[in-house]
């Protein structure tokens, strides 16, 4: 991709801290949410650290919390209610990709829920975190080669 181009990864506002164990497979975790919200962590912290590697002719990375509670399978089997509407989802996304707004956000966290940049979780402004959880993914890709 050429630097003017945009990497979106779908992040979430329920986030939790990575548990490197459990995604070592070492430990199992008991709630399917807890599993959830440290995979939207570790995608919006691997996000953080890519964009900080920020190379010239890299594209742009940026985390996107596209709502809470949307109309999906998820959303209806864990909670029993239908969601608000997953067009607002698909409406952030092709923003983020799209808009002007987000051409200088590399780096950054959207979190559409208040329609703004915001903070994500702690941890994925902590860059030592981000590396250890960057280097565990890679040892786990190199155990599948």
């Amino acid at each position: 991709m050429s630097a003017t181009g945009r990497v979106i990864n779908l992040s979430s506002a329920a986030q939790s801290t990575v548990d490197l164990d459990a995604l070592r497979g070492k430990v199992k975790l008991d709630i399917a949410g807890q599993t959830y919200a440290q995979s939207k962590l570790a995608i919006t912290m691997w996000s953080f650290y890519l964009a900080q590697k920020n190379q010239k002719d890299w594209p742009s990375i940026i985390a996107v919390n596209p709502g809470s509670l949307l109309a999906s399978k998820m959303v209806k089997d864990a909670y029993g209610i239908e969601g608000k509407s997953l067009s607002l989802g698909a409406e952030i996304l092709v923003k983020a990709a799209l808009d002007d707004e987000f051409s200088k956000a590399s780096g950054k966290y959207y979190d559409n829920d208040n329609n703004t940049f915001a903070a994500p979780h702690e941890d994925a402004h902590n860059p030592e975190k981000n590396i250890a959880l960057v280097q565990t993914i890679e040892s786990l890709l190199q155990r599948l080669a």
